[in-house]
């Protein structure tokens, strides 16, 4: 038996602290930090997205909860988000991805994860 994603990403645990650093990554990052810096000043904000974040990864990566936050193309609508900053943003994923140590097949996973909600997200 093979394991899932949701294990290889550290299950809950891993995903809280993946996304934590992937929220930190945007907000130093210059070309998408200006969408995520306004979050340091509304903390409960950026904790709801940092929870929805995790509860859709977790549900995407085959573990036990069901995601029940809104659509991709609900929450990105209005945004008009570039290719080049749909690009950084997996940029720093997966820069996250290799600080946490985590094998090329969990990438590969990710990055189909990744791709397959492009054209949610880009232009909407």
């Amino acid at each position: 038996m093979s394991v899932s994603l949701f294990e290889r990403l550290g299950a809950e645990e891993g995903i809280i602290k993946i996304v934590d650093d992937v929220v930190e990554a945007h907000m130093n990052n210059p070309v998408i930090s200006a969408r995520f810096t306004p979050y340091l000043e509304q903390p409960e904000n950026l904790a709801r997205v940092k929870s929805h974040t995790v509860n859709f990864f977790i549900t995407g990566s085959g573990g036990p909860q069901v995601y029940n936050g809104r659509t991709m193309e609900t929450t990105h609508r209005g945004m008009n988000i570039s290719a080049e900053e749909y690009m950084e943003t997996m940029d720093d994923i997966f820069m996250v991805l290799d600080k946490h140590g985590k094998d090329a097949q969990t990438k590969k996973d990710v990055l189909e994860i990744l791709w397959s909600l492009k054209g949610m997200i880009i232009g909407k």
